[in-house]
């Protein structure tokens, strides 16, 4: 089984929710972005990483905007799943932008990424380098893969979500919004994909928008 969970943030307590201790060998968890754990490569940080990959369940997670993506892009990329990711710890992975994936005999398409609003009060710009928006070769990539597909896949996890679903969201949050080509790729997709759910994790709320787009947080909801 495939489940979703959204922004971790590296927040240790996430693998402490009981839905979590619920999960078998066999079964998958989905992060939405904004993973976290791979921030400042510290030792406790190392040790952690391994704790995490010694679950008896597979880890993957697609990045988000809050990454550190020089220390995530020193790990290798491998074969995971029919598709290529990054391989962090024993069953943790990192799930590249555009690639898909057979899981749990789904297919299931990732697509990290987003912008990056607070960028300023980070104090360590020298992680981001506008690394948190995918490039063109990216996108481009995700439509080729998609398109060789048959445009079909059974699921789709990103961390933002189609430009319009969140133009409307933070209409209704009364927040600002903040759109980029990446937004717009997605709604492209979310018009021409034929997909069962999409999961998206970037708005931190967990909520049904409709039967097949879902935000999700901290909930952890099953694919099926």
């Amino acid at each position: 089984m495939i489940y979703f969970t959204g922004d971790m943030h590296g927040a240790r307590e996430r693998f402490s929710d009981r839905a979590l201790s619920k999960l078998k060998k066999t079964d998958f968890l989905l992060i939405c972005g904004d993973f976290g754990f791979v921030w400042d490569g510290s030792k406790e940080e190392r040790a952690f990483l391994k704790k995490i990959g010694r679950k008896k369940y597979t880890v993957a997670f697609v990045d988000g905007a809050h990454e550190n993506f020089n220390l995530l892009n020193e790990y290798s990329v491998e074969d995971f799943c029919g598709g290529k990711a990054r391989h962090i710890s024993g069953n943790l992975w990192h799930l590249c932008r555009g690639e898909i994936y057979e899981i749990d005999g789904k297919k299931v398409f990732a697509m990290g990424g987003g912008e990056n609003t607070d960028f300023d009060s980070q104090g360590i710009a020298s992680q981001w380098s506008g690394a948190e928006i995918p490039s063109r070769e990216d996108l481009r990539q995700g439509a080729n893969k998609l398109k060789r597909a048959g445009m079909e896949v059974d699921y789709i996890i990103t961390h933002e979500p189609p430009l319009k679903l969140k133009e409307f969201l933070t209409l209704r949050q009364k927040t600002e919004t903040s759109v980029t080509v990446l937004n717009a790729f997605l709604e492209e997709l979310s018009r021409n994909v034929k997909y069962k759910r999409w999961f998206f994790g970037s708005l931190h709320m967990d909520k049904h928008i409709s039967a097949s787009q879902t935000a999700v947080f901290s909930g952890v909801l099953a694919g099926e």
